[in-house]
């Protein structure tokens, strides 16, 4: 029997809640939280203009822009 066809008969991580997504889950409520008290207004340098927008609009636009970065990064690859 090949290492290839051991399988394991716990049911660690195959869940909905697995380690990974509970982990994920706990900070992105720590970003929200991060982002919800930080609402003073920046002025913020974007290239060549300068912007002012409160703090949270621009953690919040990062923050997506993270989301749509790893997303695309880390995507898995259908078969």
């Amino acid at each position: 029997m090949s290492p290839k066809d051991v399988t394991s008969d716990g049911r660690r991580g195959t869940g909905l809640w697995t380690p990974g997504r509970i982990a994920v889950a706990v900070l992105v409520a720590l970003v929200i939280v991060f982002i919800c008290v930080n609402t003073q207004k920046v002025t913020i340098r974007v290239l060549v203009p300068e912007v002012t927008m409160p703090l949270w609009l621009a953690l919040l636009a990062m923050f997506l822009i993270g989301l749509v970065c790893g997303g695309y990064l880390f995507r898995r690859k259908r078969k």
